[in-house]
């Protein structure tokens, strides 16, 4: 219950409190302005008048006496008095006293703090020390040892919005409440990163639990100090999702690449020689059976592209032919390549897979052209230093030697050697690898399973001499009707 309301305009209990030695003065903490004090509270204050101690402007409290201020109104709202140390700076000079608070509703039911204070002597260290405690941003409980609340600092009080909140009852996860207890009262102090419920909704916090003495019953209590780590600890998250997200990306690209290397390969000899069969004189018989393999492998290519498309929608290119968004490569700036004169193109095609040696050489054979061949990037290398080509046919997926690399070490090579036109032949078509051929002198790229068509499309173009507009590093050139160029 509220303390009775005197009327404010008698003066018989304020001159009854005025004859008292023990400063009593009240405070309104809505509108930061004191109401009344007696002659002894007016000495405390060192002031002359009221009438100057009422105009003072206590406003710009700290955040730590808004706080504690606060806390004393929620806890003295029922008819609950509270006793605590204050110490209290008039005119710049500390006093402490010893208050006893309490709520009182004036006569206009404006509810105010009534101060009973009694000043005592604390020695300059114990007084720093109280202070310090109060001002500390960091949070401060003292609990006994099953939990229950002995008290708080005002940060605490802030952060919690009570002094009774039991120490179980701040973790959102209560395995946590034993572990840190049992650790503490072993005579350790325990450390965790905890989430806790606080006024401002769930926070990770930073805590330190210590088994101390209570001061005033000298039995083991706990002495819990917290700090907000929320930030920190979101950031770290944060980066770690991303770090995960990066890693599954990677992982996934990696697999795309491998499964489309994996499938496409043996499907470039399928329908290769197929199409080989088809165009060869045979019986008739045996021209229908190769156009049905050839028909079967096409809806399986269309089936692994479909799957493909399915698992990254963004990044593959779909039946077989790649569109490029690098930089078109001018592999040797002024040192364009001049094409040998003879019968035809002289081709060198380098791929790991044996069928697919067979079946291109044997496609460019029909057609008059000659085609060397190399098991993989490194033997492709020695073939260029060693002979002369018009052009060359680059797996990219290969031991020994990938085709990235071989066609980085063809482009360092002197003269003509060097500026030879490359296309890539690879079932790795998405954007960034096809990005990568580029970066290091790749003019084009067939995508596997190859057709008779975009193969002698691409050898009649390139074998003939890189196009003008090639030969020129700032210019971009046009991709072929079956070959996708690196533009």
């Amino acid at each position: 219950m509220h303390s009775a309301a005197p009327a404010l305009d008698d003066s018989s209990l304020f001159l009854a409190w005025d004859r008292l030695r023990r400063p009593v003065w009240m405070f309104d903490p809505a509108a930061s302005k004191g109401v009344y004090a007696n002659t002894s509270a007016l000495v405390l204050w060192g002031s002359d008048t009221l009438e100057a101690l009422l105009a003072r402007d206590f406003s710009n409290l700290s955040p730590a006496v808004k706080a504690r201020t606060d806390r004393l109104v929620q806890v003295t709202a029922d008819g609950e008095t509270v006793s605590e140390r204050w110490t209290f700076y008039p005119n710049g000079q500390p006093v402490t006293v010893k208050a006893t608070i309490s709520t009182f509703v004036l006569a206009d039911d404006r509810p105010v703090l009534l101060f009973e204070a009694a000043p005592i002597e604390v020695g300059p260290a114990e007084r720093r020390a109280v202070e310090a405690l109060r001002y500390a941003p960091t949070l401060i409980s003292l609990f006994d040892q099953e939990g229950g609340a002995l008290f708080c600092n005002p940060a605490a009080f802030s952060a919690y919005g009570s002094e009774t909140l039991a120490y179980a009852e701040r973790f959102v996860r209560p395995e946590a409440v034993e572990s840190l207890r049992t650790r503490a009262l072993e005579g350790n102090s325990a450390s965790d990163v905890c989430e806790i419920h606080t006024s401002q909704g769930i926070r990770w916090h930073h805590l330190v639990l210590t088994a101390v003495p209570d001061p005033v019953t000298g039995e083991i209590s706990l002495l819990l100090s917290e700090q907000d780590v929320t930030a920190r600890v979101e950031a770290e998250q944060a980066r770690a999702a991303a770090e995960q997200k990066a890693a599954m990306a990677e992982a996934r690209q990696q697999f795309l690449s491998d499964m489309s290397h994996e499938l496409r390969t043996p499907l470039n000899a399928i329908l290769g020689f197929a199409e080989v069969m088809m165009h060869d004189t045979l019986p008739e018989r045996t021209l229908q059976q190769a156009g049905r393999i050839h028909e079967g492998g096409q809806r399986l290519l269309t089936l692994v592209n479909e799957m493909i498309i399915v698992s990254d929608q963004d990044v593959i290119v779909p039946e077989g032919h790649a569109t490029a968004t690098a930089t078109l490569g001018a592999p040797k700036t002024g040192v364009p390549y001049t094409r040998h004169p003879d019968s035809g193109p002289a081709v060198l095609y380098v791929d790991d897979n044996e069928n697919n040696r067979t079946l291109v050489a044997t496609i460019l054979a029909a057609q008059g052209v000659h085609c060397e061949t190399a098991d993989d990037g490194l033997q492709g290398l020695t073939a260029v230093e060693q002979g002369d080509f018009d052009l060359i046919l680059m797996d990219i997926a290969m031991p020994v030697m990938d085709g990235v690399e071989a066609s980085r070490r063809i482009r360092a090579l002197a003269g003509d050697r060097g500026a030879v036109p490359i296309i890539a032949v690879t079932a790795n078509t998405l954007p960034e690898q096809l990005a990568s051929y580029a970066a290091v002198g790749i003019d084009d790229c067939l995508a596997k399973p190859i057709n008779m068509v975009g193969l002698l499309t691409a050898v009649s173009v390139w074998g003939a001499g890189r196009p003008e507009v090639v030969q020129d590093s700032a210019a971009t050139a046009e991709c072929g009707a079956s070959t996708g160029c690196l533009n």
